[in-house]
């Protein structure tokens, strides 16, 4: 069995989300949220108060291996660079936790998930639903996106 977690970053909400990997090769969810930094707080707060969060995390599951979405360029650069510094945090908590790490493009998260590199959203939140085999798609978000990464992590990893 292997535990992974997959990581959506940004600096408002990180989504987080563990996912097992069953020795039959099914996908189980253990855990998934986010982490919400307070929008009135400065840049530099809002970073550590990730990077906390996310150790606590880290630590109370201790997943074994660990994806987080590559950064592409956006339209809107202001968002991109923070987003970029919230990565920047994650990788950091990530590597002092000693958790193995790979990264992935929205387009690969699409694929391996759901079949198509331009899958839009709710194909990919449902098809997240049906492999780890939950009632419902999870919410918000950026938790489902975030078990979508460690999903395909699982996937890729195991070959």
């Amino acid at each position: 069995m292997t535990l992974g977690i997959g990581i959506d970053p940004g600096t408002a909400t990180t989504g987080y989300g563990l996912v097992r990997l069953e020795e039959d090769g099914a996908l189980t969810a253990v855990a998934f949220g986010t982490i919400l930094t307070s929008k009135e707080s400065t840049l530099q707060a809002r970073l550590s108060e990730l990077y906390d969060q996310l150790q606590e995390v880290l630590r109370k599951y201790k997943p074994d291996t660990a994806a987080v979405e590559k950064l592409f360029f956006q339209k809107n650069t202001t968002t991109a660079m923070a987003v970029g510094q919230a990565r920047g945090v994650v990788l950091l908590a990530l590597n002092q936790a000693g958790v193995d790490l790979s990264e992935y493009t929205p387009n690969e998260v699409k694929q391996a998930v759901a079949g198509y590199g331009s899958a839009d959203k709710h194909q990919v939140q449902e098809m997240v639903r049906v492999l780890l085999r939950l009632d419902s798609i999870p919410k918000p978000d950026d938790a489902a996106d975030a078990l979508a990464i460690a999903i395909t992590h699982l996937h890729t990893h195991r070959y």
